[in-house]
């Protein structure tokens, strides 16, 4: 019974990092939003059916975990938008660093980020 209840105080506090970290990603373009919200989510779903409902139903998370459950992709004006918001992101980081290898580091990690993205299925809209 206490190893139980251990677990579970683990699993949340281990979930809530993971969606601190998600939310993290929101605002900063290198950090991947949804494999911290899933990991979160996994976490609260072995844990506590009160947080898990909670994360389904939140307006922020709530549509990476289901695009991910139903495999229905990103809208195209996601897509769009994160990579527009990176790039911002990345070329103000470059410009107020300014060395070489910061440049070199960030422009790999754009395009990796970037390729990620366009990979992702487009999600199609409902009719």
């Amino acid at each position: 019974m206490v190893a139980m209840s251990i677990k579970k105080i683990v699993l949340v506090a281990v979930g809530c990092i993971f969606l601190a970290l998600g939310a993290i990603g929101v605002v900063l373009p290198v950090l991947p939003t949804t494999p911290f919200v899933l990991v979160s989510a996994a976490c609260f779903g072995a844990s506590s059916e009160r947080l898990y409902g909670w994360l389904l139903r939140n307006r922020v998370f709530g549509p990476f975990i289901e695009n991910y459950r139903t495999r229905q992709g990103i809208s195209i004006l996601h897509k769009a938008g994160s990579i527009a918001f990176l790039w911002t992101g990345l070329i103000i980081s470059m410009v107020s660093v300014g060395t070489a290898l910061i440049y070199i580091v960030l422009g790999i990690v754009g395009i990796g980020v970037t390729v990620h993205l366009l990979m992702i299925k487009t999600k199609k809209k409902n009719r």
